[in-house]
């Protein structure tokens, strides 16, 4: 008998209804089924910690990044290593059952608290505890709402921890909204709440990371980014852990290397710490989707820090590694948990080896306009507002995909009017970042406030603005929301948004999978979240 999988946490999910037989992603079914079970033990352990605090005990900060780290390994395309997931399952259940002789009222915990099967036990176990498991569809699309914006908050709360940046109250929240998916008691409008509650521990994650960035790194300032190659072996950095990129600038210092980033690392660059390292060469290629020819054309070593991984091809799984939330298999780790040094030597050896890059394009990117720097041209923007020069702001922050429907993003932003601004963040700005869009008195037309997580600054930004403008509300503001979205850390900036109170958002290329007909028509009803339309129909709907 075929292995079964059922998964539709992602935009590309097949047939924008759940993946069955193996992941578009190239998740096979067993990695799939140790995934749900990860979560499910996460949800067990989660439940047991929450119940210890209603106790009045304190949980240690290791067992909170154990159920953090846990929940990112499930993120889209971050790791693909069934042994390294399987792992993490014994380790959640030995941390269980440790805790659960703490608890003094263990009746009022679910069962999952209490399962401890044995390795043997893991796939039979798996195959009852996945997302199918919910029978009612509404109450299973609002639980997987909130699971995945759980999932997106993790993320950004690992990586505060690795800058040794700790909130409890996050902690906490976290592990009360995923133990809440296991109780069958919670009515649909219960749920509902819980999803937009998770949105406004999502501003305080995303705010948690911002402070740890900028106290690290400096407040990012406008920057151009070579985009060429240089004639010395190099090592490429994607994901998203600036503390992984910073460990490996220290560890490059004079061994004749340099280091480039890709993709969602790109902002890197605009951080006033990292531009003191002279081998910090520049970005090399595009969003995540097109690595595997760019990966080719490298040359040298590709570290992945976090998720975005397309399983490689043999002309150059040997020469990638992963390390934190990432894993692929025959690829090689390198260990360390937040927090920790991390000894990159494999890596750098392996890189002087190499040849340099092949160039793949030529020229400078801008960038850095986070929400410090954006604000120290408010007087401009604002009086640009005023006299008619910025019509309107456009927010069109995500992730970029592979769909060929996703070249409306880059359609979109050539035929939007002369006097309107994009706001990006996330990987969804290299559908158009390299478009020659001009400038409105100095204001480049397109500006990127940084990674997914750095959509912060874009909510931050209009805040800002709505109060300088003497609006009442945030929906009053010049601005549109055309936000593409592809996995689970676009899932948490949405519902951020909502939370904000912030409606009229267009979301692309489709709307989730996991959205049940009843649970979209709240959030449409609610809200005003609607998918998109051709890129005529949306010009002409917005202005």
């Amino acid at each position: 008998m075929e292995d079964k999988m059922f998964c539709f946490q992602c935009q590309e999910t097949a047939g924008c209804k759940g993946c069955t037989r193996i992941g578009v992603c190239g998740k096979k079914p067993e990695v799939a089924a140790m995934q749900d079970l990860l979560v499910y033990v996460s949800k067990g352990l989660s439940a047991v910690t929450t119940r210890l605090r209603a106790e009045g005990a304190e949980i240690p900060p290791r067992i909170n990044h154990l159920i953090t780290l846990n929940l990112f390994i499930t993120i889209t395309n971050a790791n693909f290593d069934n042994e390294a997931i399987t792992a993490r399952i014994r380790e959640t259940l030995a941390v269980k059952q440790e805790l659960l002789t703490q608890v003094k009222d263990s009746g009022k915990l679910p069962s999952a608290a209490f399962w401890n099967g044995a390795e043997a036990d893991f796939a039979t176990k798996a195959a009852s505890v996945g997302v199918l498991s919910t029978e009612n569809e509404d109450i299973r699309s609002l639980r997987e709402l909130i699971t995945y914006g759980l999932k997106g908050l993790s993320a950004y709360s690992k990586h505060a921890n690795a800058l040794l940046k700790e909130d409890a109250e996050i902690d906490a929240f976290l592990q009360r909204a995923l133990a809440a998916t296991l109780d069958d008691s919670l009515s649909p409008e219960e749920l509902t709440a819980l999803a937009l509650e998770t949105g406004k521990y999502g501003v305080e994650g995303m705010a948690l990371l911002d402070k740890a960035n900028t106290e690290a790194y400096g407040n990012p300032e406008i920057t151009r980014v070579n985009i060429g190659a240089g004639s010395r072996p190099g090592i490429l950095v994607s994901g998203h852990d600036l503390r992984d990129l910073e460990l490996l600038l220290e560890q490059t210092q004079g061994t004749g290397v340099d280091v480039y980033t890709h993709s969602e690392m790109l902002p890197a660059h605009y951080y006033p710490a990292f531009k003191k390292y002279s081998n910090f060469f520049g970005n090399y290629g595009n969003a995540w989707w097109k690595q595997k020819e760019e990966f080719d054309s490298f040359n040298g070593p590709i570290l992945m820090t976090t998720n975005c991984i397309v399983p490689p091809k043999d002309s150059y799984i040997d020469r990638m590694y992963t390390t934190g939330a990432a894993g692929y298999p025959g690829c090689k780790h390198i260990p360390g948990e937040a927090g920790e040094y991390k000894d990159f030597s494999q890596i750098i050896e392996h890189a002087r080896h190499c040849p340099a890059p092949t160039e793949i394009e030529k020229g400078e990117i801008i960038g850095g306009f986070a929400h410090n720097q954006v604000l120290a041209l408010a007087d401009k923007i604002i009086a640009a507002v005023k006299s008619g020069a910025i019509r309107k702001f456009v927010v069109m922050a995500g992730c970029d995909g592979r769909a060929k429907s996703r070249d409306y993003y880059t359609d979109f932003a050539k035929a939007l009017p002369g006097n309107t601004v994009i706001l990006t963040a996330g990987c969804a700005k290299y559908k158009y970042n390299k478009l020659d869009l001009g400038d409105i008195a100095g204001i480049p037309r397109v500006l990127d406030a940084g990674q997914c997580n750095d959509s912060y600054s874009l909510a931050v930004i209009a805040l800002k603005l709505k109060e300088a403008l003497g609006l009442e509300d945030i929906n009053q503001l010049p601005i549109i929301y055309n936000i593409a979205w592809y996995e689970q850390k676009a899932v948490i900036v949405l519902l951020s948004l909502l939370y904000l109170g912030v409606k009229n958002i267009h979301l692309g290329p489709t709307l989730p999978a996991f959205l049940s007909p009843n649970v979209a028509r709240i959030l449409t009803d609610s809200f005003g979240i609607t998918g998109i339309g051709t890129v005529e129909e949306d010009l002409k709907l917005f202005f």
